[in-house]
């Protein structure tokens, strides 16, 4: 419970200013092509580049030597412009891009600049976190796992690789025991570090890859191993949770407090789990480590990856969002076959607050599910007040007396502490607090993360207390009420409203002397059973905190021609799996499950479905993932209405409106159709590079500097990348863009209509297509400008097929006169 800006997002920052003498951390780009690029020519080393979408054999005898080579050529760079002891180099990039990382001072990384064959030196970001029910909500119990073979065989010897913050590898929902065994999968080359603390191993089939990178924090002085763990343990919580989302056991039962909340599952139970730690406790962590973290699980041969990691404004120093060593490493992740998942920023509900820019990724929106907590106090006087609280109830038909924590306090000189937030049993009076509820404030101190609602129940259990109520009595915009679960009988009031009608009781049974003291508790209450959620049809709703496009295209917030977030999915209150270490959330210190919200959650649901759809099409790209999520999406709630978005109304209270693909991109994901899409939109490497080409404002010497690859394709216009959306931000008159699809089913007659917003009028051609099996057909959209309105018009294309198939892809233009 923070504000959201602070909450489990991870998001990367930029570093403070340079001091001139101090060392920083540099990420490091020379020319020559990296091994996923290189088609020959250097004297004694074979060509090791792989086509698009092709898997990487870093076993091969040619992969192996060129890696070495580069890396010579790294360490030679250094050794010949600095004394050695000068400066450390951190990592070696040999397999997505050619470069490195290295510690050195401004003055030394200014030489490193200007040497011959240096491309790029860049100053490195910092990182901090981004950050069950689903599988029901989502319906893959019953419609997606039994056509893989059921949940014990969902996502079987797929791979996910996780760059966070580590694993708890003791964990249920990770456990190697409870399942058949898992064999080897001879495709994943990955290591699994030991324990320097117990001697024992990170891996146990289930888990079967576990590395931690840590060089940049080291150097940056920044990593504490007492605290941070010089290991794959998570020392925080949110890599757990992450990981166990996406692919945790099926049937762990969710017990927290003795009560027990239903059983969790990953998205693909099956699958298995790579982790690839570079986040960490306090400080979050470095893109260097990032960087090396993506460019190893590449290496190791993972089939997705789940990344909570993205900057909190645009990178300054790059001209464009989609082009620096992070959205450049990505590129070659996905042109080696790897389906990347990238959580879409949580800065919601504001425009242009998204972190996940480039059409290579898929960005994910995080919706609020079926799933509410609901719970009420009852007071003497009849009035009922609604409010949060996973709690069990006082005793039925019995009322307890209310005491302020205020009112009970053992000395008046404790103020210091704060004592209305009842976080420190030692300063009331348990004499009158015992038998009672015990009524307390929410202050800031809940929004900042010094003060929980944990300590509260804590406090109040200490006390012999009956339960607790804890009151808010001013919002701080951003600020997001969670359910908390608790021992004792517990309730959070969020409305000030509410919080108001309670002290207003309070206050009018509560008799006191003149000097204030109360002479007698009057007011009475009992708090109900908030442990049973109540589930609502006016879901799925995209949640407040969820970035919101549109996508931007360069540091002075240009928009781009391509629509983001991609794709919707659960990341409200999701339990999953928690590390015993964690201090992330303060609700959860010491549990072993936590219930948690951010687009962190809604990522790992779209890897681990990914992870599903490679099961069942394992030839299929990254972008035919993509395109089959995207198009089968949904755009309704389960009552049948469009979907919904939260938002703030004029006095920062929520409110819904309806969403647009600025809040949802293509819909909500629908795994089961998107097992059987009938139609993909491909796009491979060439067709990124040529969205790169045809950006205007992005320098070509740039592009080759971040990809290696020349300028010359014929796209004509960013629109018209092979993407399963179309998004014009500048339209000037009638602008006409292409799209491929290709047929991944049976020989079926597709219809096409469009629609759109009066402002923009849409034309398709052809209206309707015949495709066999394995073929591909082109057709085009003509968009015309009617009138000027200076907002986005939004329509859709849909593709309805003669034996079932529905294909849909939004259509966001602004229109302008010549």
């Amino acid at each position: 419970m923070k504000v959201m800006a602070v909450e489990c997002a991870v998001l990367v920052m930029l570093l403070g200013l340079v001091v001139t003498g101090r060392a920083e951390i540099y990420i490091v780009t020379i020319e020559g092509e990296p091994i996923i690029s290189y088609k020959g020519g250097e004297n004694g080393f074979e060509a090791t580049a792989v086509e698009s979408d092709e898997k990487l054999d870093t076993t091969s005898e040619s992969v192996t030597s060129y890696a070495s080579h580069l890396e010579k050529k790294h360490d030679m760079l250094l050794d010949m412009l600095f004394d050695r002891g000068s400066y450390k180099k951190l990592y070696s990039y040999k397999h997505l891009i050619n470069g490195f990382s290295v510690h050195l001072s401004p003055e030394q990384a200014e030489t490193l600049r200007r040497a011959p064959g240096v491309k790029s030196v860049e100053r490195d970001w910092k990182v901090r976190r981004l950050t069950t029910h689903t599988p029901q909500f989502l319906g893959l119990p019953t419609g997606v796992w039994p056509t893989g073979g059921g949940f014990d065989r969902a996502g079987e010897d797929i791979v996910i690789g996780f760059v966070d913050s580590g694993i708890y590898p003791h964990h249920p929902s990770f456990s190697a025991y409870h399942t058949d065994p898992y064999g080897p999968v001879p495709k994943y080359r990955g290591k699994c570090e030991i324990d320097p603390d117990t001697k024992s191993d990170f891996c146990n089939g289930k888990v079967i890859g576990a590395q931690h990178f840590a060089e940049a924090a080291k150097a940056a002085g920044a990593f504490n191993p007492a605290i941070d763990f010089a290991s794959p343990m998570d020392g925080d919580g949110h890599g757990s949770h992450i990981a166990a989302i996406a692919a945790g056991n099926n049937g762990i039962p969710v017990r927290v407090y003795g009560h027990e909340f239903g059983r969790a599952s990953g998205m693909a139970p099956r699958a298995r789990i790579a982790v690839y730690k570079a986040l960490y406790r306090l400080f979050g962590g470095f893109v260097a480590d990032v960087v090396a973290a993506i460019d190893q699980a590449v290496h190791d041969g993972v089939d997705i990856l789940s990344l909570s990691v993205g900057p909190n404004s645009p990178p300054a120093t790059t001209k464009t969002t989609f082009l620096n060593p992070f959205d450049a490493t990505l590129l070659a992740a996905v042109k080696a076959g790897v389906f990347v998942a990238q959580a879409a920023g949580n800065g919601g509900p504001f425009p242009k607050t998204l972190v996940s820019y480039s059409p290579w990724i898929a960005s994910v929106a995080a919706a609020i599910d079926d799933r509410r907590y609901k719970n009420h106090l009852t007071m003497g006087n009849g009035k009922i007040l609604a409010g949060t609280g996973l709690s069990p109830s006082t005793h039925s038909n019995q009322t307890y007396t209310m005491v302020a924590a205020n009112d009970v306090l053992l000395d008046s000189s404790v103020m210091k502490y704060s004592p209305s937030d009842c976080q420190r049993p030692e300063v009331l009076n348990k004499n009158l607090v015992e038998g009672n509820i015990l009524l307390c404030g929410y202050s800031f101190n809940f929004v900042v993360g010094t003060a929980s609602i944990k300590k509260v129940s804590e406090t109040a259990k200490a006390l012999g207390a009956a339960g607790f109520v804890l009151a808010v009595e001013s919002v701080s915009p951003g600020t997001k009420f969670d359910p908390v679960p608790v021992g004792i009988p517990g309730i959070l009031i969020t409305d000030v409203s509410k919080s108001m009608d309670l002290i207003n009781y309070y206050n009018v049974s509560t008799p006191r002397d003149w000097t204030g003291r109360v002479k007698s508790f009057k007011a009475i209450g009992s708090i109900g059973d908030g442990l049973m959620p109540i589930l609502h049809k006016s879901a799925p709703q995209v949640a407040l905190f969820s970035a919101r496009g549109p996508n931007i295209k360069d540091f002075s917030f240009q928009d781009a021609d391509l629509l983001k977030p991609d794709i919707l999915a659960p990341g409200s209150l999701i339990w999953a799996a928690w590390s015993p270490n964690g201090t992330d959330e303060p609700n959860y210190v010491g549990e072993e499950f936590a219930m948690i919200s951010g687009t962190s959650m809604a990522a790992p649901h779209i890897a681990g479905i990914a992870a599903l759809l490679k099961q069942k099409h394992p030839h299929w790209s990254p972008a035919a993932i993509k395109s089959a999520l995207m198009t089968t999406s949904t755009k309704l709630d389960r009552a049948g209405r469009p979907l919904q978005a939260q938002q703030y109304s004029e006095t920062e209270a929520m409110k819904l409106v309806t969403a647009t693909p600025f809040d949802y991109g293509s819909g909500h994901v629908n795994p089961r159709a998107a097992l059987d899409p009938g139609l993909i939109f491909d796009a491979g490497y060439e067709g990124y590079l040529g969205f790169l080409c045809t950006t205007p404002g992005i320098d070509i010497h740039e592009i080759k500097k971040y990809t290696n690859s020349p300028c010359n394709n014929t796209m004509g216009h960013p629109s018209n990348l092979n993407t399963p959306s179309i998004t014009i931000s500048h339209l000037v008159g009638t602008q006409t863009v292409t799209r491929i699809v290709t047929n991944v089913a049976g020989e079926e007659t597709y219809v096409i209509t469009a629609k759109m917003q009066p402002s923009v009028a849409i034309e398709t051609s052809p209206s309707a297509m015949t495709l066999k099996p394995g073929a591909s057909r082109k057709f085009s959209v003509t968009l015309t400008t009617r009138s000027v309105t200076r907002s986005y018009s939004f329509g859709e294309i849909i593709m309805k097929g003669s034996r079932g198939h529905k294909v849909s892809i939004p259509v966001v233009a602004m229109g302008y006169w010549r």
